[in-house]
């Protein structure tokens, strides 16, 4: 039975003309007969909707980065700060990078040492000495002070 309700409240919604609606029962020794008189109510064929303008849900609901109160102003400023935030970042830093100073001397030491290589080929002493300093320039403490 409910769900002859239900469809008579959808043919009502769907502006159908009424029909007469007949349930039989075919089970039990007593033979039951319900009849259902739905009554026809007319619908306009055409309802006029209220015109509603569809809001965005990020104009109603816009996110704010902390730049601005006014949302576009927001956008562009964020727009803004990062694009040149992170392209100064980027460009300066690596440039910034490229020119640092020898780090470790290395370049130096390496220059350093090919030069002295050169010299002492030029005076014709050995490329590498046994003795890391001269001894005569090392000045040891005397042997009594023990």
């Amino acid at each position: 039975m409910a769900a002859l309700r239900r469809l008579a409240g959808l043919q009502r919604l769907l502006g159908l003309p009424g029909c007469a609606v007949r349930a039989v029962s075919s089970g039990g020794s007593n033979n039951t007969v319900a009849s259902i008189q739905v009554p026809s109510v007319s619908v306009p064929a055409h309802i006029p909707k209220e015109k509603e303008k569809e809001v965005s849900e990020y104009t109603k609901n816009p996110d704010y980065h902390g730049f601005d109160s006014d949302p576009v102003i927001d956008l562009w400023n964020m727009r803004l700060a990062f694009f040149f935030g992170i392209s100064v970042a980027i460009v300066l830093g690596s440039t910034f990078l490229h020119y640092l100073p020898d780090h470790g001397m290395r370049e130096w030491a390496r220059r350093e040492a090919e030069r002295l290589i050169k010299e002492r080929e030029a005076q014709g002493l050995p490329l590498i000495d046994s003795n890391y300093f001269d001894p005569s320039k090392i000045v040891l403490p005397p042997e009594e002070e023990e």
